[in-house]
């Protein structure tokens, strides 16, 4: 079974704690989008309302995956540059899947969702992303068509002694 993607979806009560039950699991499973284990849906919260600001403000877009049952499974937020000389690409933020959906190929498909997305906003020709270093993630990005275009060595600090590159990658949409 495959998800349904939605751009723009309507955010209500329950597509907001599904976002927050999602970036909960997946960050306390290991995942690299912005926490360390363990945290809570308190700690994720703040992070979830900037998001839907920009979302208010016209600067984001958001793209939901949901499984067969309707539950979030998977996001990605689609953030346009605001700088007047770099309007031509976008940044692809919060790239989550489900713990519990890994390995099935949705992470493939969030990525395929996400630049079908891009392709329909004018003016875009690119996607940029960043990724943590150490977990494999870009070679994952990479499989999917993203190039590595820099790195910063260490500029993520997980934990005392633990610190990890900046990955920057690059998906060119011409």
């Amino acid at each position: 079974m495959s998800l349904t993607f939605t751009l723009d979806p309507a955010v209500d009560p329950t597509l907001r704690d599904g976002i927050l039950d999602l970036w909960t699991d997946v960050s306390n499973a290991g995942g690299s989008v912005g926490f360390v284990p363990p945290v809570t849906r308190e700690a994720i919260r703040p992070e979830l309302v900037k998001h839907f600001a920009a979302m208010a403000e016209g600067r984001t877009r958001l793209l939901v995956g949901h499984d067969e049952s309707g539950q979030v499974a998977a996001t990605a937020f689609l953030t346009f540059n605001m700088h007047r000389l770099m309007t031509h690409w976008l940044w692809l933020y919060t790239v989550m899947v489900h713990p519990r959906h890994q390995g099935r190929g949705y992470g493939r498909d969030l990525l395929a969702a996400a630049e079908d997305a891009a392709r329909g906003f004018d003016g875009i020709e690119a996607v940029r992303l960043t990724c943590r270093g150490g977990n494999g993630l870009e070679r994952f990005y990479g499989s999917c068509g993203y190039k590595e275009v820099g790195r910063v060595p260490g500029a993520i600090r997980v934990a005392p002694g633990d610190d990890r590159d900046d990955v920057h990658m690059l998906l060119t949409l011409s």
